[in-house]
């Protein structure tokens, strides 16, 4: 059996293999993709006041409802679009978070323009390379945010961008790999 952190362990009476699959394949991976950080960003908007494994279990559905994720086509989305999300029963309908999608991704088009990319962009902000737990680290010992995850919110709600709290910052740079918060023991764990 492969140790894995607890929230994707794929053992136990109910495992949630989509959980397992997220966590082995994409959570905490860095990448520099434009496609794929926008999606990660969008995805963990969403996911406030939600779980994470309902998130992926629509994931499908919000990549074809925001049309593969590509900032030039959600920024250019209009009243017939907006209303064609609110029906998509796949997607989590909130009408904020679909107007939040719509105007970040205006705002992610003009920091990926003038950094060079979005990866540039949080390379200004996020150190490099990302905190990793030291040896002897809990579960309850990751934080919710950090004072980075605190100074990118700052800096993407000054540039107008909505749904990107401290607390999904930090999710959403977990998620991408610009922190690795793999507890010891997982066979991911770097330390």
């Amino acid at each position: 059996m492969i140790a894995r952190c607890p929230w994707a362990a794929a053992d136990g009476p109910n495992p949630d293999l989509l959980m397992t699959a997220y966590h082995d394949d994409e959570w905490g991976r860095p990448t520099s993709d434009d496609g794929e950080l926008f999606e990660r960003l969008v995805l963990e908007s969403f996911q406030a006041g939600l779980s994470w494994s309902t998130i992926l279990r629509k994931r499908d559905a919000f990549r074809q409802a925001f049309q593969g994720f590509d900032p030039a086509v959600v920024a250019a989305f209009n009243g017939d679009d907006r209303a064609r999300l609110m029906a998509d029963a796949g997607i989590v309908r909130n009408r904020a978070k679909i107007e939040a999608t719509i105007g970040n991704a205006a705002g992610f088009l003009v920091l990926s323009g003038g950094f060079g990319g979005f990866d540039a962009y949080l390379r200004t902000i996020v150190p490099d390379p990302g905190r990793i737990l030291p040896a002897d680290a809990v579960a309850g010992q990751i934080p919710a945010s950090t004072p980075v995850s605190i100074a990118l919110s700052k800096d993407l709600q000054a540039r107008g961008f909505r749904f990107v709290g401290p607390t999904i910052t930090y999710a959403f740079m977990q998620s991408v790999g610009l922190v690795d918060d793999h507890l010891p023991g997982c066979f991911r764990y770097q330390g």
